[in-house]
């Protein structure tokens, strides 16, 4: 679920992204300080100055955190920590049964890796933010009290579980299902309570109002058909021509592109889908790079590996407007990352390398740095 910060901003242009508003002033002047009620936490992002964005989904809301975290370190060090889950249970006073990891978040400042934990099952679970610094030991990160702000978002979809067994759901869960800060924006993807439910939102920050969200429609060659109601999975901003715009992945897996200009509250928009990447998947985070004066993605996926997608010339591919049969696959060229198993989540760590949190077979989650593919 990734992100452009101030950090990388002289190496944005190089990697197919913008470049954060320049102007911008004080990030936190308007922040208050105390603790930040929070009910859950889902995806993260960074923005600048080690400013933490946490989508609390339960209150379809977005906090922004000043971690202090600003120390820059151009030189740190590959990380490899085995059992994870085990050592932020034992940190939690619990087992490692009893914790979630729901995303995973570089600060692009000083390479310490943020996590979004759930101490718990259930809706009593207990929201946490744990660091992991180079040694590669979790702590706990004190919300007790810090500069925060926050944004509530309209048109949030009701906290209710419906359903039973395997059907069992709550919409509220995918009030917001990814978020990016690009350009002085919160982008924002998930669902609302709307009829034409799949919504992206883009908030200025620092926050001031929230406006309406923007619904989108896409055209799903695997299902032969227009979709409202499919919330993005996972997105990342990325430069087409002279515009920026959104790279977006639905389950069963249509790779679909948004021009961020066209984000205006209220608005109905159409994306052009580039891409099918196969059914019977759940695309669950990604990132863009450059290798070898190269675009790609690298997209981790629930039952298809981690994708390498080739983003060249991706402005010129044809908006896949019809049905797409067989194995479900049309558009953008990808192959599959030979050894990359169980990967749960993956972020930038440095120009060179990437941070995956992987599943072993024996059910640990291991954090480990590999090189770019």
């Amino acid at each position: 679920m990734k992100r452009i910060s101030l950090c990388i901003i002289l190496t944005c242009f190089a990697l197919g992204l913008f470049a954060l508003k320049a102007d911008a002033g004080n990030w936190t002047a308007d922040m208050k300080e105390g603790k930040p009620e929070i009910k859950s936490m889902g995806p993260l992002a960074f923005g600048p100055d080690g400013v933490l964005f946490v989508a609390d989904t339960k209150s379809a809301a977005i906090v922004a955190i000043s971690t202090g975290d600003v120390k820059a370190n151009s030189s740190a060090k590959p990380l490899k920590v085995e059992g994870i889950n085990q050592k932020i249970a034992a940190l939690l006073g619990t087992t490692a049964d009893q914790i979630l990891i729901d995303d995973m978040a570089v600060n692009p400042l000083s390479h310490n890796v943020y996590l979004a934990v759930s101490r718990g099952r259930g809706p009593d679970a207990v929201p946490v933010l744990v660091r992991v610094k180079a040694g590669g030991q979790p702590e706990v990160v004190s919300l007790d009290k810090v500069k925060f702000s926050r944004a509530e978002i309209s048109h949030a979809p009701p906290d209710a579980t419906t359903g039973e067994g395997n059907r069992q759901r709550n919409p509220r869960q995918e009030s917001i299902t990814d978020i990016a800060f690009l350009n002085g924006e919160v982008l924002i993807a998930g669902l609302s309570n709307e009829e034409f439910a799949s919504t992206l939102r883009a908030i200025p920050f620092p926050f001031k109002a929230v406006s309406e969200p923007t619904s989108v429609e896409i055209y799903h060659g695997a299902h032969g058909r227009f979709e409202t109601r499919s919330p993005v999975r996972t997105f990342v901003p990325f430069k087409i021509g002279n515009e920026p715009h959104l790279l977006a992945a639905y389950t069963c897996t249509p790779l679909v592109q948004f021009p961020v200009k066209d984000l205006k509250p209220g608005a109905k928009i159409k994306g052009k889908t580039i891409a099918e990447l196969g059914n019977r998947n759940r695309p669950l985070d990604m990132i863009v790079y450059q290798k070898d004066g190269k675009d790609y993605l690298l997209m981790a996926n629930s039952s298809r590996g981690v994708m390498k997608i080739s983003a060249e010339d991706i402005g010129n591919y044809e908006s896949i407007v019809e049905p797409v049969r067989g194995d479900g696959k049309k558009g953008l060229p990808y192959e599959t990352v030979e050894g990359w198993t169980g990967v749960d989540h993956l972020d930038r760590f440095d120009s060179k390398n990437v941070l995956l949190l992987r599943r072993t077979e024996g059910g640990s989650l291991d954090l480990e740095t590999m090189p770019l593919p």
